[in-house]
């Protein structure tokens, strides 16, 4: 079975660095900054926008989605300010990572740094059917915490 999507690739900068997988098995590609970028601070608390300096042409029924990279998370407490982000099909701009950082103290970056990573996905367009009843579940109309946190909580 061939799982390549072609996806056009414009270099806004002669620094890019292509997405890539860090393993044949990676579903993600990382992002790069761009080599050339200076060093970059972001402040306890703050919120930065980082150039990528590449835009995509994604073909028709195809998005790409933005997630961040636990090492960056777990160690530096830089994490995507939106959690995670869409790219639509129809977007030709630059990509654009927004880092917030949640540590106490400025996080620096700088040029060759993999800050995000990318996941190509079909987008199903959809329909919605109004209906008077929905099925019947066991969990009905349980919100937010409904299951349980543990396996050895009684439900």
């Amino acid at each position: 079975m061939n799982n390549i999507v072609p996806i056009k690739f414009k270099k806004l900068r002669d620094d890019v660095v292509y997405p890539f997988r860090g393993s044949n098995a990676a579903a993600a590609y990382d992002l790069t900054i761009p080599t050339k970028q200076g060093l970059m601070g972001i402040p306890s608390g703050a919120t930065v926008k980082i150039p990528m300096g590449f835009a995509t042409e994604i073909p028709p029924g195809w998005h790409v989605r933005i997630f961040p990279r636990s090492g960056l998370a777990i160690k530096r407490g830089l994490r995507l300010a939106n959690s995670t982000a869409i790219i639509d099909e129809d977007y030709r701009g630059e990509y654009i990572v927004a880092l917030h950082n949640d540590s106490d103290e400025t996080q620096f970056l700088t040029g060759g740094e993999r800050i995000a990573q990318m996941v190509v996905e079909p987008s199903y367009e959809i329909s919605f059917e109004v209906v008077d009843e929905l099925s019947e579940t066991n969990r009905g109309e349980g919100g937010l915490g409904s299951t349980g946190t543990s396996i050895n909580e009684k439900k």
